[in-house]
């Protein structure tokens, strides 16, 4: 166990949270385009050059991706400068990894056209490998991805969720194109293996779900252009096959996110779409759609006159006050002019209380944007203990959104590390206790909309001044309670 980095603040709990927009502080960036980019508009938070300081990969559509490397100091604001990497167009989204397990991450690249692999080299600089990884992408529209290792593999199998086929003459309607994935074959990756059938997926996750040590693949599709017979989608990984009885129901589906909000050590799921916000507990043995009285469906705006339905697409879970209960953000964003719904369209801050109610604070926190948001992230950007927020915007400004709120609780951030393959422990589970309490994570690859992070797993603590965590490891090695640092990170290491 090692101590990274600590900042000892210990706040009473229930801060009301509160936000200001730092993006004027660092280069500008717009992922822009015309059609084939009305989706995506990820962007990955990772470290890349060693200083336990996130950057940002963000997609730029028809404009160069930007990678953004911060240079914030601890508490302060957030300040990020162009990094060295070779202009990337057609980016609809990115993931970070370490692909190779070298102890530097490496970025899965979405792209309207070839997907790309690239190499981290640890200073922030990136190369092309994706033929030195033996990958060879089709001339695809990708807008998902996920990834997990499997059976002590040395590389990680690779998941990309492909929309619209463009080849096809009679689309884009009922034109979904096939679904991929690559499975290593020695130190390069095999020829691909479609999945099929395909519903025009916009957010993927490989997720032990069950925890019983068995991940699968979870699809969320689109059925503006399926329109009908398509549906959300359940994957056994290997050998690959739809899970039997899996109950098909469709959405618009644009992004996935997952994280155990019971307490009961299995993650929920949500799924945006255009209208409800669908929430879903977990039992277990499949998932219950939550009562709309829990406050996440988040079908209209909060504010203004418009009242048609809101269009979400990034989601994530964190505990944004740091009270020990898990709060819930979505990006909202009209596709572009779509009459059926809002355009003036606020993204939603959620923030759960003492009753596992979930209430709206978007508007008193100060992020209520009404640009056409689409990828997000929140993530601790300047050491402080409280999660920042990102959020790409569509033909408009990158927002950079500092978390400022006062009278906070603790937290304690985990890094869980394995020796040689799968560095970061992907498959691996988090669990943190504190004040009779078990919080618990999943550290995975994918969800989102079109990018996600490789960065400590992060946990509010509330009023708590001592905490312990343990990591079940992918391999299903149990791990011993640590006692961690509070409002540090701690590494725990196999």
């Amino acid at each position: 166990m090692r101590v990274l980095a600590a900042v000892l603040i210990a706040f009473p709990a229930a801060a009301e949270p509160l936000f200001v927009n730092d993006a004027a502080l660092s280069p500008p960036h717009v992922y822009g385009g015309g059609w084939e980019h009305f989706v995506g508009g990820g962007v990955a938070v990772f470290d890349c050059n060693g200083d336990a300081r996130p950057d940002l990969f963000a997609a730029g559509g028809e404009n160069a991706a930007s990678l953004l490397v911060n240079q914030s100091d601890p508490g302060g604001a957030l300040r990020f400068a162009p990094g060295p990497i070779a202009p990337i167009t057609g980016v609809t989204g990115a993931y970070p990894l370490d692909i190779d397990s070298d102890g530097l991450i490496d970025l899965a690249v979405l792209r309207v056209g070839p997907n790309m692999l690239l190499r981290g080299h640890g200073d922030c600089r990136f190369s092309d490998a994706t033929a030195d990884f033996g990958l060879a992408p089709r001339d695809a529209w990708t807008t998902a991805f996920t990834a997990t290792w499997e059976n002590g593999a040395t590389l990680p199998t690779l998941v990309f969720g492909n929309y619209v086929d463009r080849t096809n003459p009679n689309g884009p309607f009922e034109a979904c194109d096939s679904n991929e994935i690559y499975r290593p074959n020695g130190p390069k990756y095999a020829a691909l293996e479609p999945i099929l059938p395909g519903y025009c997926a916009l957010s993927m996750l490989i997720s032990d779900w069950q925890r019983k040590g068995t991940p699968e693949l979870r699809v969320s599709n689109d059925r503006h252009y399926y329109v009908r017979g398509g549906y959300e989608q359940m994957f056994h990984l290997n050998p690959l096959a739809e899970r039997e009885g899996w109950p098909h129901f469709s959405l618009w589906g644009m992004g996935i996110a997952s994280r155990d909000i019971t307490g009961d050590g299995l993650p929920e799921v949500v799924m945006t779409s255009m209208g409800d916000q669908l929430l879903q507990f977990n039992r277990g043995e499949g998932f219950e759609n939550a009562p709309f009285s829990l406050g996440t469906y988040a079908q209209r705006p909060y504010l203004g006159d418009d009242g048609r339905p809101s269009t979400g697409w990034h989601a994530e879970f964190g505990d944004v006050d740091n009270d020990g209960r898990l709060d819930l953000f979505i990006a909202k964003g009209n596709v572009d002019q779509m009459p059926s719904n809002a355009i003036h369209d606020p993204n939603n801050l959620l923030m759960q209380g003492p009753d596992g109610v979930f209430h709206e604070a978007g508007e008193a926190a100060g992020i209520a944007s009404i640009e056409r948001a689409r990828g997000a992230a929140l993530a601790d950007l300047n050491a402080d203990g409280l999660l920042d927020l990102v959020v790409v915007n569509r033909r408009a400004p990158l927002e950079i959104w500092r978390n400022i709120s006062i009278g906070g609780g603790n937290w304690a951030s985990i890094e869980p590390v394995l020796p040689g393959a799968n560095r970061r422990a992907v498959g691996a589970w988090v669990e943190l206790r504190a004040g009779g309490k078990v919080q618990s994570a999943e550290v995975t690859v994918g969800g989102g909309h079109a990018g996600g992070q490789a960065l400590p797993v992060h946990f509010g603590l509330g009023a708590e001044h001592a905490a312990e965590a343990r990591v079940i490891w992918p391999d299903g090695q149990l791990g011993d309670w640590q006692g961690v640092e509070v409002n540090a990170v701690t590494r725990l290491a196999k």
